[in-house]
């Protein structure tokens, strides 16, 4: 684990899961049939309880331009600068509980907001970063 800070807050837009976790990738598959199968943009996963048992996940990307999720029919989202704690994954496809794993322990951290989210950072299609937010 290591604290991780973002300069900026970071808009976004997202296509919401069914459910969690089987529809993150319905998702994603259908995020990138709205803006292509395009590698020059961010891509994130936004995720947080919403009771007991059940958690919500957003499959987003970085806005080109302010609104730009609108006429694609989806809501839009501000990943909040500051600072983090985070696991970085390598190579998550050989085996996707890792993600769930590197969150099991960023939870742990003492420090995390109480109302934050967790954020994965998908830095290419083989490695991604593991964020919870920190107390201000």
């Amino acid at each position: 684990m290591e604290k991780h800070f973002l300069d900026n807050d970071i808009h976004v837009f997202y296509v919401q899961a069914t459910s969690f976790p089987d529809g993150i990738k319905s998702a994603f598959d259908k995020l990138h049939s709205l803006i292509g199968m395009t590698t020059n943009r961010q891509f994130f996963g936004i995720s947080y309880p919403e009771k007991p048992g059940k958690i919500i996940y957003r499959a987003a990307v970085e806005e080109n331009s302010p609104g730009e999720g609108k006429p694609l029919r989806c809501e839009s989202f501000t990943i909040r600068k500051g600072e983090y704690i985070s696991q970085y994954v390598q190579d998550f496809m050989k085996d996707v509980t890792a993600i769930g794993k590197a969150f099991e322990q960023l939870l742990k951290y003492p420090d995390i907001d109480p109302n934050g989210y967790c954020l994965e950072i998908y830095e290419d299609m083989t490695n991604v970063r593991c964020l919870v937010p920190l107390k201000t």
